[in-house]
């Protein structure tokens, strides 16, 4: 029992811990951006690999089956 209440004890100073330093560095890794400087991302419709799947599905007897 008395074990018990040292883990409690071990994780509510951890959690105290964490949240603190969480919010002490909330700030800290502020990231600036206009909106003149957004990239837009296109893809390249040449090479993009294209997948054509030509099968019948099954039915519910054949998903049986296969259990």
């Amino acid at each position: 029992m008395n074990a018990l209440k040292n883990i409690e004890i071990a994780f509510v100073a951890a959690a105290v811990i964490a949240i603190g330093a969480s919010f002490v560095t909330a700030h800290a890794n502020t990231l600036e951006v206009s909106a003149t400087s957004a990239v837009i991302a296109k893809a390249d419709h040449a090479n993009m690999p294209v997948v054509t799947i030509s099968a019948r599905r099954l039915s519910a007897a054949e998903k049986a089956a296969l259990i």
